[in-house]
């Protein structure tokens, strides 16, 4: 079992930043509602509050069950995750007013606490966004870090393994953010930092063999990177039992349509079928100014041209598509905003006709997207593109 942390989102713009850095260190992490906490499972190793848009007395602000956290696993606050550690268990929180810190801060630390230990200079910048403050660490946390206008930089209670920082570690401007992490996840957790791209091509192959079994499954293409590596996944578990389908819908760059048909026909000798709806997408998008009622079309009239093409091909038991992790955040998990939409995720009609929709990147970030088209042998020149 894959262990995992665990990062509970309240909202916060840095949020995926966050999922970003702790996977760069090799730990595999997932990012979940901020009331979604999965208790009882067991590959579960550490958390993270994130920061969120709220004050803590806002009469919606968003709360989660830290008595079933504190003291059960080590727990990471960041910035309004802080406060909220803080609030939660009889400390005090006030409006910094007209001492609100934004940007990059000297933050002094002190020599014996845990999660700061390895940061190596005594005084260091750190980068602050905050309206409120701790102002009284509840009985029983420790002081570890201060600034010139906020006296509770930092806290921790060691032996309840509950760590906070009013700053935000996950940004360029902390200097010694990288280290923060590394100290919460190797030293705190005992993360093993094993999450390699190659473990996952080859768990998501046999995975992936497992559930198809001998049945038909469909691949929707778009010509773009994560479609790309999602059809070349699907043709290594279950070869000609995929058949993909290559949306040209008019909207690509001159010739990347020829190019992309010629390097999954001829280089992976997939069955690959090319649908030229250019004239119908444009159709329905003309006139359509409002950037998310695109996205919702276009989501549309995607599922609407592979349910046609699979009923010409003959049914297909699964449909397949390249959604990845920041295309399901940015859409809204659970009460958080939506960004935007992405096709798709929230431009997804309620109804498809297919027996199950399989997502075999929805759990990656782009930049683990790239590393997953590598291993599979795609043309680094495609891995790279850039969106249009």
């Amino acid at each position: 079992m894959q262990e995992k942390i665990i990062i509970l989102d309240f909202g916060s713009q840095t949020t995926q930043l966050i999922g970003r850095r702790v996977r760069e260190l090799g730990e595999y992490c997932e990012i979940v509602p901020y009331n979604k906490f999965p208790y009882g499972d067991t590959s579960v190793i550490g958390v993270i509050l994130s920061g969120s848009p709220f004050s803590v007395y806002d009469e919606k602000a968003f709360r989660t069950e830290l008595d079933r956290l504190r003291g059960h696993l080590p727990v990471l606050g960041i910035c309004y995750g802080a406060q909220l550690i803080a609030y939660m268990a009889g400390g005090t929180v006030k409006a910094s007013g007209s001492k609100s810190e934004y940007g990059k801060i000297d933050m002094t630390r002190s020599k014996d606490s845990r999660l700061l230990r390895n940061i190596p200079e005594d005084t260091s910048v750190c980068w602050m966004s905050h309206t409120d403050y701790i102002s009284n660490p509840p009985e029983g946390y420790k002081v570890t870090a201060v600034t010139h206008d906020c006296p509770c930089a930092a806290m921790e209670n060691d032996e309840k393994k509950i760590y906070a920082v009013q700053f935000h570690p996950e940004v360029m401007h902390t200097q010694y953010g990288e280290e923060i992490f590394k100290t919460f996840l190797f030293d705190i957790c005992g993360c093993k930092g094993d999450w390699v791209m190659s473990s996952f091509v080859e768990e998501q192959v046999k995975h992936l063999r497992e559930k198809i079994g001998d049945k038909t499954v469909l691949c929707a293409m778009s010509g773009g990177v994560d479609s790309s590596v999602a059809a070349v996944l699907l043709h290594r578990a279950v070869g000609k039992q995929l058949t993909c389908v290559f949306v040209d819908h008019g909207l690509l760059r001159k010739n990347e349509g020829d190019e992309v048909e010629h390097i999954f026909r001829e280089r992976f000798d997939m069955k690959l079928v090319r649908v030229n709806a250019q004239e119908r997408f444009l159709t329905k998008l003309a006139g359509v100014t409002e950037p998310e009622k695109k996205r919702k079309i276009i989501g549309e009239e995607f599922i609407r041209v592979f349910e046609d093409e699979s009923k010409r091909l003959g049914r297909m038991n699964f449909f397949v598509q390249g959604t990845i992790y920041p295309d399901v955040i940015e859409s809204g998990v659970g009460d958080a905003a939506v960004i935007k939409s992405h096709h798709n995720v929230g431009g997804l009609p309620d109804h498809i006709d297919f027996d199950e929709l399989i997502e075999p990147l929805r759990d990656l970030f782009k930049d683990e997207v790239r590393k997953v088209g590598l291993e599979l042998g795609i043309p680094e020149d495609l891995v790279w593109r850039q969106p249009f």
